[in-house]
């Protein structure tokens, strides 16, 4: 896979959620803080998007068409106006938002139609691609503007408003496409010419090669040398581009990716230790555990059975 997508999949953790929902009226609805990530987007009407007591930002007035993703699962609120009192969301035991139903019959033109999506996230392992985005992010409706982001929406809309025989399964791959084309649109639509950080990174022809070639082979010994051939360039200028814009040294970064591909490896299945130590690229168990002891806190042995019991008692 590519690096937003690998980025993504080290994150993912349980099954994302979607709602539609329609408002009258004076409404407003309080979002506590989550470990996740969510977004809002306005079928019909307006909204205001409310920040958190104590935020540095101001509240932004979404209309139709308007969709807004925050990435780090800051509280916030959604009203009809900023002065509205705002009531605290209800939660299903699976994490998803009890919206309020869409009444039967046609919609009113002083309606507010929206639909509401969060992912669940594990932060303990954040990528630092997706820690670089700001608190929340706003695409506008705009005539001609990120098609394929909204040919998503689109197609999620339909499902939930009209489920048809395999609904079940088709929402969750479209809310995960949704995440990946709302990612992707705010790093190559929205910052084009960001010389810095992962926005710049990932338009880096040369990081880029190198990143590729970390995340498709991460089991193997990669060198700065290896890399910078890789990405075209001297050891050295290699060296300092990529740390410039990823943030982390290539090795630094290598070993970040491999224990991340490992927890996840030991949160999700059970395969021996031996085999995981050579899938991340270390030749002996007795290595691997005392990497991974130094990056974790604690043996793989342990981590496993923590993260699996700590599962199921979330299940």
């Amino acid at each position: 896979m590519d690096v937003l997508s690998d980025a993504i999949t080290a994150m993912r953790i349980g099954r994302p959620h979607s709602s539609r929902s329609v408002e009258r009226g004076p409404w407003g609805v309080r979002f506590p803080a989550s470990d996740g990530a969510g977004f809002h987007v306005l079928l019909q009407g307006s909204a205001w998007l409310l920040p958190p007591e104590g935020a540095d930002c101001t509240p932004l007035r979404l209309g139709a068409g308007d969709i807004v993703f925050l990435a780090h699962g800051n509280g916030h609120g959604l009203a009809d106006h900023p002065d509205t009192p705002l009531e605290d969301a209800r939660f299903a035991a699976d994490g998803s938002w009890l919206a309020p139903k869409c009444p039967e019959g046609p919609l009113r033109p002083t309606d507010t139609l929206m639909m509401c999506g969060a992912y669940q996230l594990d932060r303990r392992r954040a990528h630092p691609l997706l820690s670089a985005l700001p608190p929340y992010i706003h695409f506008p409706a705009r005539v001609g503007a990120h098609d394929r982001l909204r040919s998503a929406v689109e197609l999620l809309g339909a499902e939930l408003a009209d489920p048809q025989p395999g609904s079940d399964a088709i929402v969750p791959a479209l809310l995960d496409s949704l995440l990946l084309y709302l990612l992707r649109t705010w790093w190559l639509t929205d910052q084009p010419d960001c010389p810095a950080g992962w926005a710049g990174a990932l338009s880096d022809p040369s990081v880029v090669a190198a990143l590729h070639a970390v995340h498709g082979d991460p089991a193997r010994g990669w060198t700065v040398e290896e890399l910078g051939a890789r990405a075209g360039l001297s050891r050295a200028a290699f060296s300092r581009r990529f740390t410039a814009l990823v943030g982390q040294p290539p090795l630094t970064y290598l070993t970040w990716w491999r224990m991340t591909l490992a927890g996840r490896a030991l949160r999700a299945g059970d395969a021996p230790l031996r085999l995981v130590a050579q899938q991340t690229g270390y030749a002996s168990e007795f290595a691997f555990a005392k990497a991974f002891k130094r990056e974790y806190g604690v043996a793989p042995g342990q981590y496993r059975k923590h993260r699996t019991s700590e599962s199921s008692g979330a299940r």
